[in-house]
């Protein structure tokens, strides 16, 4: 398996997906209504927020895919 191919493997599938974007989504939300004050704890709803989204959309986690771990479903 070459590099494109491991970073574009689907791996985040089921509840993990929805969970992961039910979090990124709550995390903007957050952020947009301003409920938390500026510093540290802002970059990390931020970072919480992007990970959340961009993993839910790509359907891939590297730390799974290092790990061996899956939860997408099997390919027919």
């Amino acid at each position: 398996m070459n590099l494109k191919e491991a970073l574009t493997q689907e791996n985040v599938g089921g509840y993990d997906l929805l969970l992961r974007a039910l979090i990124g989504s709550v995390a903007i939300v957050v952020l947009a209504m301003d409920l938390i004050e500026p510093g540290l704890w802002k970059w990390i709803t931020a970072l919480i927020a992007f990970v959340g989204l961009f993993t839910g959309m790509t359907r891939h986690c590297t730390p799974y895919l290092l790990i061996g771990f899956s939860t997408a479903g099997r390919k027919k």
